[in-house]
């Protein structure tokens, strides 16, 4: 049987935030900035969802 990988959660840095919603403002695709930020696209999209300001193709 196949071993689950751990979850590793971080916290949300300032600078990440600003980044976040810069790429927001640019319309930058969701899996450009899920491989800059090292962060999933489903993370990025929640997080933006809570922030309020839409990424991808839910604008």
């Amino acid at each position: 049987m196949a071993k689950k990988k751990k979850v590793i959660r971080r916290e949300w840095t300032p600078a990440e935030l600003r980044t976040l919603k810069k790429h927001s403002k640019d319309r930058t695709p969701v899996v450009k900035i899920s491989k800059e930020m090292k962060r999933s696209v489903g993370a990025l999209r929640q997080k933006a969802l809570v922030l309020g300001f839409g990424l991808g193709h839910q604008r």
